[in-house]
């Protein structure tokens, strides 16, 4: 790539000059760098248009979960769920981002139970009392992708699978503290990790969050067990998903494999997991969607 001179136009396409746009801020990524420090390349990085691109899709996907919080219900099928997240998506104007995604079967994931993340949704699956389910909605608008996903609870759950899903929402509001420029993604996974093992519980470690906002998966892998200072660098302009998957009991995984798609726990424990999409700012963060 060639090197920007000071009075170059801005790689981010502000159309400011270098010296006044992303010049210091490029500066001190060198140093990071310099260091031996994972770092985040120019793709990695929003430009305010796109970042607002982003908030357009991600309204519309908080308001498809919030339809789907207003009437999911014990007795419904997943499929009906999934019925009702494609019918909001495209009323809305968008697209289901899931929907035939690398072969992906549906518009969105419902994960029942002991299944971790990427459940299929199916007329055989019946939300029972005492069930928890997550509904994972992924949703492109004019372009931009915009992710999230909550947990659900049903009548008379366990208490212990109630402390589950509650710790898991503790764990997105404690990576959220340590989301801010020059922090590295290891202090948020940190973090994160040391709430979920306090609480006797085990982080999912081969699948994490990712990059997003001009495709649905893009880089940096977001772990949330790996140790504070290490990891990419966070950087104002960065976009992307916080998703810890906490398993009750040890974190080992498998996926089905006739569907190839559904993760499970390997102990048969229940699994619970909320997802956020954030923005790091010059200060801190944005919330996109939750």
């Amino acid at each position: 790539m060639k090197k920007l001179g000071r009075n170059d136009l801005c790689w981010c396409q502000s159309g400011r000059k270098y010296k006044t746009c992303h010049m210091a801020m490029d500066e001190k990524i060198e140093q990071y760098s310099l260091q031996g420090h994972i770092v985040p390349n120019h793709d990695m990085i929003k430009t305010p248009e796109q970042i607002q691109g982003i908030r357009e899709s991600s309204k519309i996907n908080i308001a498809i979960l919030d339809y789907v919080a207003e009437h999911i219900k014990v007795g419904m099928s997943t499929e009906e769920i999934n019925q009702m997240v494609h019918q909001k998506t495209v009323e809305m104007g968008g697209i289901p981002a899931p929907l035939g995604y690398q072969g992906f079967p549906k518009s969105v994931c419902t994960s029942l139970n002991n299944q971790v993340c990427h459940g299929i949704p199916s007329e055989k699956d019946i939300l029972k009392d005492g069930d928890i389910v997550n509904v994972d909605v992924s949703t492109i608008y004019n372009g931009y992708f915009s992710d999230s996903s909550r947990m659900f609870m049903f009548g008379n759950v366990a208490p212990e699978t109630k402390k589950l899903v509650e710790v898991a929402r503790e764990c997105i509001d404690i990576g959220l503290e340590q989301v801010k420029p020059w922090n590295f993604l290891g202090d948020m996974a940190q973090a994160i990790n040391d709430h979920a093992k306090a609480h006797g519980y085990s982080i999912v470690r081969e699948i994490g969050g990712h990059g997003v906002g001009l495709e649905f998966h893009e880089e940096p892998f977001v772990s949330y067990v790996t140790p504070k200072g290490t990891e990419m660098l966070m950087v104002p302009g960065m976009v992307f998903t916080i998703e810890p998957m906490v398993n009750m009991g040890k974190a080992d995984i498998y996926i089905d494999e006739e569907t190839d798609w559904i993760v499970f726990t390997d102990d048969g424990l229940p699994s619970a997991q909320w997802e956020v999409t954030v923005a790091v700012t010059e200060d801190g963060y944005e919330i996109l969607t939750w």
